[in-house]
């Protein structure tokens, strides 16, 4: 298995896929690094050299991905609730951030559904 960036990419998938394993790296950003690096994007993972594997973590470091990412995220959306901004005041209620309908959708925001029985 490749360890690249703190994350072990499967032996068995290709190589532009493996790298979507990654936080923060996605297709199309597998695809640019693979292109820079010009590593063949069919290859396996498991079929990669070293030396080919070091130049995708060296190709990474230029990016935010896995740990600092996460962090760098975190703290935005810390920013956004003590700043008391809208977006701020949806994440702290955990509420949908990007202006959906909630009247009947955004379970997974919401939670599971709370109905109030009727008293007789």
């Amino acid at each position: 298995m490749a360890r690249v960036a703190g994350v072990d990419l499967p032996k068995n998938k290709r190589v532009e896929i493996g790298l979507t394993y990654i936080y923060g790296v996605g297709r199309s950003r597998s695809r640019q690094i693979l292109a820079n690096v010009s590593i063949d994007m069919d290859k396996k993972v498991g079929e990669l050299s070293e030396d080919e594997v070091n130049t995708l973590r060296k190709a990474l470091e230029e990016y935010d991905v896995e740990g600092d990412l996460r962090k760098n995220v975190s703290l935005d959306i810390k920013r956004l609730k003590d700043l008391g901004c809208y977006r701020g005041l949806r994440h702290r209620s955990g509420l949908p951030v990007r202006g959906q309908n909630t009247k009947n959708n955004s379970r997974t925001r919401k939670g599971p559904k709370r109905t109030v029985g009727k008293k007789k």
